[in-house]
């Protein structure tokens, strides 16, 4: 027979044993709690910086703004036409509750009164065209036309493919475009 010491040793272990276990279902639920926690104030945080940039006054179709969500960190990235329209971008995602950093990488296109001539006619091309003439419709279009020094690219979604394949092609045949990059997604 066990002495009394080895009788509450053993029970001690038996008990040991059983606390992790249970400190480990109880922690679940609650990590799985604070993982929605999270991931509910993400998306919060992420559709809060989308409607920023969209809010902001000079940002047209000729203006791509894209950015990146890690924790309490945006990163911007995209191009501009207009040198205030990046300040502005990174002074309005600061004024966000819940972001500490803002790192701005968005390029500002070189001014070329060639590449505005480029970006308008490219635009009457895509918008004008009767089965992409839908999308001019929205207050900020979804194709983006992004013009630097003769080489355009597409940016934004569209709702099939033929649509995405259509601007491409109406994108090329613009005199003066030296390339088209087609960076259009196809989004329902």
């Amino acid at each position: 027979m066990k002495n009394k010491s080895e009788v509450l040793f053993t029970a001690m272990l038996i008990i040991a044993s059983f606390v992790p276990f249970s400190n480990s279902v109880a922690a679940g639920p609650q990590d799985e709690k604070r993982q929605r926690s999270e991931t509910k104030y993400r998306e919060k945080l992420i559709k809060e910086v989308r409607h920023q940039l969209v809010m902001l006054p000079y940002y047209s179709v000729f203006d791509n703004l894209a950015y990146k969500v890690e924790g309490d960190k945006v990163t911007l990235f995209g191009q501009v036409t207009r040198p205030s329209l990046k300040s502005d971008a990174e002074a309005a995602v600061k004024s966000i509750e819940g972001v500490a950093s803002v790192v701005n990488n968005i390029e500002v296109l070189p001014v070329s009164p060639m590449d505005d001539q480029t970006r308008r006619a490219v635009y009457r091309a895509i918008y004008g065209d009767a089965a992409l003439s839908r999308y001019a419709i929205q207050a900020v279009p979804p194709i983006h036309i992004i013009v630097n020094n003769g080489n355009v690219t597409l940016e934004g979604a569209v709702g099939s493919e033929s649509d995405r394949n259509l601007a491409n092609l109406r994108a090329s045949q613009v005199p003066n475009v030296f390339s088209v990059k087609n960076n259009l997604i196809v989004a329902p």
